[in-house]
Formats: structure tokens, C-alpha cells, sequence
């Protein structure tokens, strides 16, 4: 019996069916592929293709969008400094679970503080969390603006947007890091090829 957070009285329920064994029957190991960035930097663009790739070769994954989840999970929060950490919070542990049932979590947010990516990395207890930042310059981002809200930062009609109003503290030790090359961006198939590589090379999807 044990205390967590404001829960009392609890117990933990072990599951007759152990990690190992999930991963056996899926032919693949469960890990987070946690996507960060600013707005408008590819990030979901990015975790589609991983997706759609990881689909092609038998894989199986799932994408955690930070918009998504604000629909269902996550619709009781703003985007106060508090709020962010526990939307933040609430998704590691989502993905979490999905790593643990032998799933590639697939997390995709813009996630601006290094301190809640640092938390969501500390949940997993075999260290299967692969930060990929997509660092690209804000003007890009700007300039692409596929949601309009970089416009409305600068009219000032949304406070506290990340890169305008509110800082983004990128990963200081991330797994991988997306680029511009010569100025110019990968292609999604591009940018999943590389986070493709880096899971073959790492042993999770196994064959």
C-alpha cells in the first residue's frame, strides 16, 4: 500500500503479461520518440511520415499531437507556465504506457521547457526516450505559419506564444537534432529516414 501524489490507500496491479513479452509478440521495443520545436518547425509533419513509415514496415506506433490531445485529454488546460508543465506532465505519461505495451510513442509538441522534457524522460525507467529536436529558424517558422498564429502573436492579439512572448529552451543532449541543409529542409521522408536509422541502429525495431 503506498501514497502517491494525492492518492492514498493504493495499490500497484501487476500485469500477467510482462513488457518483455509484449514486445516478443510485436517484433519491436517500446520507446518514446518525443518531437520538439517551435511552431510551424515540422514537427508534425515529421511525426505523420514516421508514422506512415513505421506502418510500411510492420512497426507499430502511435502519434501523440499536442493539438490533439488539447481536444480530449488535455482540454482543461491553457497555456500559462503551470499549465504547459502539466500538459506536458500528462502526455510523458500517456506515452509512457505506450511504451510500456510495446508501442513507439510517437509525442509530438512543442514542449518549450527543457525542465518538462527532462521530467517525461526521467518516467522511463530503461531510458527509451529519444528527443529529436527540429531546430529551425524562427523566421522559417514565421514565414511558414501554417496556423496563422504567428501573425496574430505579432498583432498581439495571442500573449505568451513560444518564440514571440515566451522563450523555447532547446534540448542541450538530444538523441537527434533536424536541420536545414545549405539552407534548405529535409523532406518528411527525409527527416523520418533519419529517426528510422537511429531506431534500427538502437535494436528496438527488431526482426
Amino acid at each position: 500500500m503506498s501514497s502517491v501524489g494525492n492518492s492514498t490507500n493504493i495499490f500497484w496491479q501487476e500485469s500477467p503479461v510482462g513488457k518483455l513479452e509484449r514486445q516478443k509478440l510485436l517484433n519491436q521495443k517500446g520507446c518514446v520518440v518525443w518531437i520538439t520545436g517551435l511552431s510551424g518547425s515540422g514537427k508534425s509533419t515529421l511525426a505523420c511520415s514516421l508514422s506512415r513509415e513505421l506502418f510500411t514496415r510492420g512497426k507499430l506506433s502511435y502519434v501523440l499531437d499536442g493539438d490533439n490531445l488539447r481536444h480530449g485529454l488535455n482540454k482543461d488546460l491553457g497555456f500559462k507556465a503551470e499549465d504547459r508543465t502539466e500538459n506536458i506532465r500528462r502526455v510523458g505519461e500517456v506515452a509512457k504506457l505506450f511504451a510500456d505495451a510495446g508501442l513507439i510513442s510517437i509525442a509530438s509538441l512543442i514542449s518549450p521547457y527543457r525542465k518538462d522534457r527532462d521530467a517525461c524522460r526521467a518516467m522511463l525507467p530503461d531510458s527509451n526516450f529519444i528527443e529529436v529536436f527540429m531546430n529551425m529558424p524562427l523566421a522559417l517558422c514565421e514565414e511558414r505559419d501554417p496556423k496563422g498564429l504567428y501573425k496574430l502573436a505579432r498583432a498581439g492579439k495571442i500573449k505568451g506564444f513560444t518564440g514571440i512572448d515566451d522563450p523555447y529552451e532547446p534540448p542541450l543532449n538530444c538523441e537527434l537534432e533536424i536541420n536545414q541543409k545549405d539552407g534548405v529542409c529535409p523532406t518528411p521522408s527525409d527527416m523520418a529516414g533519419e529517426v528510422i536509422a537511429y531506431l534500427e541502429e538502437k535494436g528496438y525495431l527488431q526482426d
